[in-house]
C-alpha cells in the first residue's frame, strides 16, 4: 500500500513543469494578441481607405454631372466658360428645372486647406449678371453656397483635351480667344487627378465636356 501511494504522488506535475506550461501559454497568448491587434489595425486601415475611395467617387460623380452640363460656347457670346488653374476648376453650366427655361450658373472647384470644395453661384439668365458671378468666382470673392466634398486632398491636377492633345496650363477657355490664337477647337474632355494625403499615386478620372 505504501508503495502504491508513493507512486501515485509521483504522477503529479512538478513545479518546473507547471512553470514551463504557464510560459508556453503566455507565449501563445502574446502571439494571439499580436495577431488580433494586426487584424484590427489592418481592418481600420482598410475601412479608412474605403471611405476615402467612396468620397473620391462621390466627388467625381458630382464633377461628371457638372462637366456634362457645361454651357455651349455660342450661348455666352464669346464669354469664358471654363477656367483651369492650379488646384481649381471654374465653369459655367446650364441648370434645368422642370417647367422652366434653362438658366446659367458658375460652379467652382477648389482645394482649400486640404479640402476639395465645390461652390455654386445663383442661377441667372442675364449675361451681365453672369459676368459679375464669374468675376466673383474667379477672384474668390463669391459668397455662394459651398460644400466640402473630400478631406485630406493634397492637390488636384487637371488636363484639358483640346486640339487633339492634353494641355496642362492655367487656361481660360474662351471662344473669342481661341479664334484669335487659331485654337478653334473647343475642349472635349478633362482629366482630373486628386492626390490624397499620404498616398503616392493620385486617383484620376476622365470626363467628357458637354452633353455625352
Amino acid at each position: 500500500m505504501r508503495h502504491r501511494n508513493s507512486t501515485q504522488r509521483r504522477r503529479g506535475f512538478t513545479l518546473v513543469e507547471l512553470l514551463v506550461a504557464i510560459s508556453i501559454l503566455a507565449i501563445v497568448a502574446v502571439l494571439g494578441w499580436r495577431g488580433l491587434d494586426s487584424i484590427v489595425r489592418a481592418r481600420g486601415t482598410l475601412t479608412t481607405q474605403m471611405e476615402t475611395t467612396r468620397g473620391m467617387q462621390l466627388a467625381f460623380a458630382q464633377l461628371q454631372s457638372d462637366c456634362e452640363h457645361i454651357t455651349r460656347p455660342d450661348v455666352l457670346n464669346g464669354r469664358p466658360y471654363l477656367l483651369i488653374g492650379n488646384d481649381r476648376i471654374t465653369m459655367v453650366r446650364e441648370v434645368f428645372t422642370e417647367n422652366q427655361p434653362s438658366r446659367l450658373q458658375v460652379v467652382a472647384y477648389r482645394v482649400i486647406n486640404g479640402t476639395l470644395v465645390r461652390r455654386e453661384s445663383n442661377v441667372t439668365r442675364d449675361l451681365v449678371e453672369l459676368d459679375a458671378l464669374w468675376q466673383a468666382s474667379t477672384s474668390d470673392t463669391d459668397t455662394g453656397g459651398s460644400l466640402g466634398l473630400q478631406n485630406g486632398v493634397a492637390g488636384m491636377q487637371v488636363l484639358v483635351w483640346q486640339n487633339s492633345g492634353w494641355r496642362q496650363a492655367v487656361t481660360t477657355i474662351n471662344t473669342v480667344a481661341q479664334q484669335a490664337t487659331g485654337a478653334s477647337q473647343d475642349p472635349t474632355g478633362l482629366q482630373v487627378a486628386l492626390l490624397q494625403e499620404g498616398q503616392k499615386v493620385p486617383l484620376s478620372k476622365f470626363f467628357l465636356v458637354g452633353e455625352p
